[in-house]
């Protein structure tokens, strides 16, 4: 089980690190609206991989069976590794290639609330929340915590949806069951 884990994690944990790679390379073509669809997407992607660890779980070590929670549990463990790499991968492309990442995102949102027709007042309160949001980002804990919730969501209604796809019991355990019930 573990090295299922691990090896599904590890390529989830790659497909997610090389997609946000690129798309923060390309990040001023892409812009901050078709970003989130870009973002999403590749995290969507990246989290097939659960579904595929599981069934290869299923398959090869389960003789064909999985219980709902053994499926849960290794899909669970296939998106954690991911979203720790999803995590490393931002850390190192915010701190030494995007530090003025939160200076951009803050400029688009007060961007498009002044363009949207945003009073003056309005905007000021945004600017001060957005001041507030960078300051508690520069804290490394924080941008740690954000960036985890980011994929964290979206790998868990995968896992969820693919271990319940998947499980399937036994094919004596359903046999025995119906047995049981004749007799009775």
């Amino acid at each position: 089980m573990k090295r299922t884990i691990l090896t599904f994690g590890l390529i989830s944990g790659a497909v997610i690190s090389v997609l946000m790679g690129l798309a923060m390379a390309f990040q001023n073509q892409i812009g901050f609206d078709r970003g989130y669809v870009v973002g999403y997407t590749s995290m969507v992607l990246s989290f097939l991989l659960v579904f595929f660890g599981i069934r290869a779980y299923r398959d090869n070590e389960g003789q064909g069976s999985i219980t709902f929670g053994r499926a849960f549990s290794i899909g669970m463990g296939i998106m954690l590794i991911a979203c720790v790499c999803y995590v490393v991968t931002w850390e190192f492309i915010y701190y030494f290639f995007m530090p003025d990442f939160m200076d951009k995102y803050a400029a688009y949102v007060l961007e498009k609330a002044r363009a949207a027709g945003a009073s003056p007042a309005v905007l000021a309160e945004k600017a001060q929340k957005l001041q507030q949001a960078k300051a508690a980002y520069a804290n490394p804990l924080v941008n740690v915590a954000m960036t985890f919730i980011e994929p964290f969501p979206v790998g868990l209604l995968i896992t969820l949806i693919s271990a319940v796809a998947l499980r399937k019991k036994a094919k004596g355990q359903g046999a025995e069951t119906e047995a049981v019930a004749v007799s009775n």
